[in-house]
């Protein structure tokens, strides 16, 4: 294939390749652009023949990119939003926008956070809209790197601790974060279980059985590390990918579960179980946001991270209600 001849590349067509890839359809995307769908398909034709490639393929309703599209779509987008925010700094006004972003998180997470957001976004950006996608990764940096998600909030006790040392020794760190708020873990159980009176001992804590809620749906998570330490165990019966659904279960069975403690108030079951602090030590569970660094100069992303700021501080630093 010859090279590219970049001195006569339409840029144009890397505005339309972008919005398609993240739409997946072309009628969508003419919509985006303000361009009727023909123009949309011959932008595309044009990108083809300049790229040597197909990119995308009809599948369905819409369409599914290649693998050259894929490879290919990052560095595009990347170069777009630096154009974008060198052209226009500081452009984004929330009374205006229309913004959309993509938040990744559990559901514990998103019962904390998601409300207080959302009667923020109401009061300041009611054109802004918000796509809450399950979290299934302790590490979400590979979502944040391929752009499926603007920010990540959770628990990241691996890939915070690997950017730390990478800023410490100096390599080159891709990703920004931010504190939102320390939580608890505790022991939760349904009310009446035969564990649910008095303080819970270690070995009644191992010879019970317990329900985990893991991302990955792997049988062990940090409760088993901490055991482990120990020289101890449980006997893990059921994995669920849901702290709701966890809760659910354990209301209704002999199940002793994990979550975290401020879920159970905010998530309406504190009528229908009990929880007990956990009966070994366990790291502190520090909730972060997490995003790449590409994102660290666009406006529209710093005022997505001041409103999470501001969201976790209404839930954890505002006055107790009457």
């Amino acid at each position: 294939m010859a090279p590219i001849n970049f001195r006569t590349l339409d840029l144009n067509l890397l505005r339309v390749f972008d919005e398609v890839m993240a739409e997946r359809n072309l009628t969508r995307a003419a919509e985006k652009l303000a361009l009727t769908q023909p123009a949309v398909s011959n932008a595309l034709r044009r990108l083809r023949e300049v790229v040597g490639d197909d990119l995308l393929v009809r599948s369905g309703q819409g369409v599914e990119p290649t693998p050259r599209a894929l490879a290919l779509w990052p560095t595009v987008r990347q170069a777009l939003g630096h154009l974008q925010q060198a052209l226009a700094p500081g452009a984004f006004d929330p009374g205006t926008a229309s913004t959309a972003f993509v938040l990744a998180m559990a559901d514990a997470t998103g019962a904390t956070l998601i409300p207080p957001l959302v009667e923020i976004v109401e009061r300041e950006a009611p054109g802004v809209s918000l796509r809450v996608v399950p979290l299934t990764t302790r590490d979400p940096r590979r979502l944040l790197d391929d752009e499926t998600a603007d920010v990540a909030v959770g628990y990241f006790p691996a890939a915070m601790a690997d950017l730390t040392a990478r800023a410490q020794t100096d390599s080159l760190v891709a990703f920004d974060s931010m504190r939102l708020y320390d939580g608890e873990y505790v022991c939760v159980m349904r009310r009446g279980h035969p564990l649910a009176h008095g303080p819970l001992a270690l070995d009644q804590y191992c010879a019970a059985r317990h329900l985990l809620v893991s991302f990955s749906g792997k049988p062990f998570g940090f409760i088993d590390e901490a055991l482990a330490a120990l020289g101890r165990d449980r006997r893990i019966v059921l994995t669920v990918n849901q702290f709701f659904t966890a809760g659910r279960v354990v209301a209704a069975s002999d199940l002793l579960t994990v979550l975290p403690r401020h879920f159970v108030g905010v998530a309406s079951l504190k009528d229908e179980l009990v929880w007990r602090p956990l009966p070994m030590p366990v790291p502190i569970v520090h909730v972060d946001a997490l995003w790449h660094r590409r994102r660290r100069h666009d406006p529209a992303h710093r005022w997505l991270q001041d409103a999470l700021a501001r969201s976790a501080r209404r839930t954890f630093h505002a006055p107790p209600l009457p």
